[in-house]
């Protein structure tokens, strides 16, 4: 390997990260990473200790302004960007994010979660007809990305006709979370949020008779509920989170599957393992390497100060290969019983999206397994870091 740091805006380093991280837990737990200006955190015990620990956040508005925290505001043509985010759950923090999260989870409740498996697997299985009518194609495209937009689709009670308009909409605005993205594809991610809010608004004005928008609308808890604004950011958060997670953990999956023919045969063999390989390919390679939290006060981490005021990058990529929590953690193990991974992120902002990425993952793998899929090519990773994907992952049928 021709480098030994941590450089996520290298293509070696995004494709293979996992040595840096080993040496980043032993010899430098907590660490200073001047490009970003954030400290990165490697080892399990901080990183779930931080997601958890309440004198960090998603955002510092709520107790400063940018300029009482050493920043510059952020540049004016990103307000639209901000506006719609903001208006969700994920950056904000309490007593905001509690009121959000009451009002959405009456909506979005496990039991409506599990009443979509059916749908989910007619959906999944359709798509695996199709890549093997194709003998074979990227099964990105074919399969792993018209999933979850599917699903959130008909979710939200989207028109089929519109649903190609989410996934590059989802794309765009997840470019705002790389670190330090270019000026384009910050006015990209802005003009993907206006575009998407728009167009929400104006399906919420006539929302389908059993959407989730519908159901989002009509929430009531003591007379509280959800602004027009917050039920857009709402539904943003939600293809956002669900989609790119999914498509990522599906493609991801895969490769790594294809890396361990032996646990790809082990599983084949036992369909009972899918819960659990599910569980363990997050681990192994998860999609989402870094989570970023503000410290909105003095904390001490690993015997290291961390002032108020700058940001601590939690490596979720490392946290999940370290030999503290895992045993023999660079091996695949479909079957693996303990596995506190932390893919899903831990605390107030636990994903509320995890049931049902779960649900579209085992009906994905599970009508993919009956495929006798192979690998056509070696796949490349696309160049963003903290959302780590393939570009592609082509394989044939037969």
């Amino acid at each position: 390997m021709s480098f030994v740091r941590f450089d996520p805006w290298n293509p070696e380093f995004v494709a293979h990260p996992y040595d840096v991280y080993a040496k980043l837990r032993e010899d430098s737990p907590v660490s200073f990473f001047e490009p970003t200006g954030q400290w990165l955190v490697a080892r399990y015990a901080d990183v779930n200790a931080l997601l958890r620990d309440r004198r960090l956040g998603r955002s510092y508005m709520h107790v400063a302004t940018h300029e009482a925290f050493g920043r510059e505001p952020e540049p004016p043509f990103q307000e639209p960007f901000w506006r719609v985010i903001r208006a969700g759950m994920l950056d904000v923090e309490p007593p905001v994010h509690t009121r959000l999260r009451r009002l959405v989870s009456k909506a979005f409740t496990p039991r409506m979660v599990e009443s979509l498996r059916p749908s989910v697997r007619k959906i999944a299985q359709g798509l695996a007809r199709d890549l093997a009518e194709q003998q074979g194609g990227d099964l990105l495209k074919v399969v792993a990305e018209p999933l979850p937009v599917t699903v959130i689709a008909e979710m939200l009670g989207v028109p089929e006709a519109d649903r190609p308009l989410l996934r590059p909409w989802s794309a765009d605005i997840c470019g705002m979370y790389e670190l330090n993205p270019s000026l384009e594809a910050q006015h990209t991610a802005v003009r993907a949020a206006e575009d998407f809010a728009a167009y929400l608004k104006d399906l919420a004005r006539r929302p389908a008779e059993g959407s989730l928008i519908a159901a989002l609308a009509d929430v009531v808890d003591d007379g509280d509920r959800l602004t027009e604004d917050e039920l857009v950011g709402t539904c943003v958060l939600l293809l956002n989170a669900g989609h790119e997670a999914t498509v990522n953990v599906t493609g991801n999956g895969w490769w790594s599957l294809f890396r361990n023919p032996d646990q790809l045969e082990r599983l084949r063999a036992d369909r009972s393992l899918i819960p659990t390989a599910i569980e363990e390919l997050m681990r192994w390679d998860t999609p989402l390497q870094m989570f970023e939290r503000w410290v909105l006060e003095d904390i001490e981490v690993g015997g290291v100060r961390i002032p108020r005021g700058v940001e601590v990058a939690l490596l979720f990529g490392s946290a999940n290969r370290d030999p503290a929590v895992f045993p023999d953690p660079d091996r695949l193990d479909v079957g693996r019983q303990d596995n506190p991974h932390i893919s899903f992120g831990a605390g107030i902002h636990f994903c509320l999206g995890a049931p049902l990425a779960r649900v579209e993952l085992a009906e994905s793998f599970g009508a993919l397994l009956d495929l006798p899929i192979t690998l056509v090519e070696e796949p490349k990773w696309k160049p963003g870091y903290i959302i780590r994907g393939l570009e592609s992952l082509n394989v044939s049928i037969g």
